[in-house]
């Protein structure tokens, strides 16, 4: 052991590696930081300065939804990360009272209370005020345009890493802990096949679901603003098509649209409000009519569900974690990739602060730890992905069946209900664990089924509704309350 009056040698410096600069990556990196000397973030690519597109994140130019389950974990991990970001152009959006949302189920209540809330910014926004938290600790180093071609070691225990630099270079770089955070191109299969170590097993689920985005200037005077979003029904027999639109920094509105196989928006602006329009609900399509486009249209085919069981490996070795979308990567339109990197990161923390990284089975212990989020939000998204048609990876399970009935009739009761808003939300905020929704009061109150009648159409405000109408004048509730969610209406009860 080393004195703690005395400064250690460089031979006894401890050095933790994390595979992957993204926020997933970063996040290990908070969570490792207090553990070890020094935290070393290899990155593929070059990771850009400030909230600007970063290779590899393709997805960066749709809209993200950060549950405050993820939220509330990135927050403990890097302390003010949440005033950082709103300071920087983020909006905290209340839910359920800032939300328009439009289900399977009919139209979500606005109800005057707020029970949960969403960071709602671009992603390179978030993403880069998360980084520069993080490599503002001088022990936290990137080494960028370096590619990992494996893992040191043994079966038994990681000792490290092999890379190859951007001038073609291999080296292995020894380390006391790594995390992989490569995302959904993560090879840590087979660099534990490598080790001897395995087999992972997995599963995909792929609807063939295809995202089409743009940004729009928002109208005069639009902040605050509603989430609005027009959800796919899942059990129609038809292509599953969407729609969000987020307030984003800068005065602006990210517009995402999707489509499952068959269904798919696609990459031509002359399409991009057609789509929209012809949703289950024409809202996004007829507010986006109106609105300046500020860039063209962004589209993503990388959507498929995937999940691998490395909690299930049996002789997991010492040292090596995986988390992020390595793990799972899911259908975005769930809004659980981000939250649950966050909350595998503040597992991953809280293991180590209190064991250290020494003691034998951490790593198995995180590893398990972190597949509970992952398994809650993979539950949840692939219990209604396996309904659409044109689905790749197998229909739906007898379990999946059973699950989708109960949500929905979950979901149908949160439509008219304020205790269901709140037990739901807690699931797929992601700051409950699943069982929430076998407990005795939400049986009960599925049993029962929602206690208002449903909304005959969106609920909004006459001022929203005057924004989304062009700046439009003098609308009133008298003789329209379907569509108002003003203290005269009672949708925002």
């Amino acid at each position: 052991m080393t004195d703690p009056g005395t400064t250690p040698t460089p031979a006894e410096r401890r050095r933790a590696i994390v595979i992957g600069g993204g926020l997933s990556g970063t996040l290990a990196a908070a969570a490792l930081r207090e553990a070890v000397d020094t935290v070393l973030l290899i990155e593929h690519d070059e990771l850009p300065d400030g909230p600007r597109p970063r290779r590899g994140l393709p997805q960066a130019s749709h809209a993200h939804l950060f549950w405050s389950g993820g939220a509330r974990a990135a927050e403990t991990l890097l302390p003010g990360v949440t005033s950082r970001w709103l300071a920087a152009g983020a909006n905290r959006v209340p839910i359920p009272s800032g939300m328009v949302g439009f289900s399977a189920q009919g139209w979500y209540r606005r109800w005057n209370a707020e029970t949960h809330f969403l960071i709602a910014c671009g992603r390179d926004l978030l993403d880069s005020v998360v980084r520069d938290l993080v490599l503002a600790d001088g022990n936290v180093e990137v080494l960028h345009r370096t590619r990992v071609e494996g893992l040191t070691g043994s079966a038994s225990r990681v000792t490290g890493v092999r890379i190859r630099t951007a001038d073609g270079r291999e080296e292995t770089l020894e380390a006391d802990f790594v995390v992989d955070a490569s995302g959904r191109g993560s090879r840590a299969p087979q660099y534990l096949e490598e080790l001897g170590v395995g087999p992972v097993l997995e599963r995909s689920i792929d609807p063939g679901l295809v995202y089409a985005s743009r940004v729009f200037r928002a109208p005069e005077g639009a902040t605050p603003f509603p989430v609005v979003v027009v959800m796919p029904d899942p059990h129609s027999g038809r292509a599953g098509q969407g729609a969000t639109i987020l307030p984003i920094e800068d005065g602006q509105w990210m517009v995402t649209t999707m489509g499952t196989r068959g269904g798919e928006p696609t990459g031509r602006a002359e399409d991009f409000e057609a789509f929209a329009r012809g949703l289950r609900h024409p809202l996004i399509g007829e507010t986006i009519s109106r609105l300046e486009p500020l860039t063209g249209v962004a589209v993503s085919r990388s959507t498929r569900n995937r999940r691998r069981y490395f909690e299930d490996v049996k002789n997991w070795p010492e040292r090596f974690v995986v988390i992020g979308d390595a793990i799972a990567a899911f259908n975005p339109v769930y809004g659980h990739g981000m939250s649950v990197t966050a909350q595998a990161a503040l597992a991953l923390r809280n293991a180590v602060a209190a064991h250290g990284i020494d003691v034998p089975r951490l790593a198995r212990h995180v590893q398990r730890t972190v597949a509970k989020p992952v398994s809650a939000a993979w539950e949840l998204a692939v219990g209604q992905d396996v309904f659409f048609p044109g689905l790749q990876g197998g229909g739906p399970r007898r379990k999946d069946r059973l699950l989708a009935a109960y949500v929905n009739r979950l979901m149908e009761t949160s439509c008219g209900d304020l205790t269901m808003v709140r037990d739901v939300t807690d699931v797929t905020s992601l700051q409950a664990p699943l069982t929430t929704l076998v407990k005795p009061r939400v049986l009960l109150g599925a049993l029962r089924g929602p206690r208002r009648p449903p909304l005959a159409g969106p609920p909004l405000t006459c001022r929203e509704l005057d924004l989304m109408r062009g700046g439009v004048s003098g609308h009133s509730c008298k003789g329209r309350p379907e569509a108002c969610s003003c203290e005269n209406h009672d949708g925002s009860d």
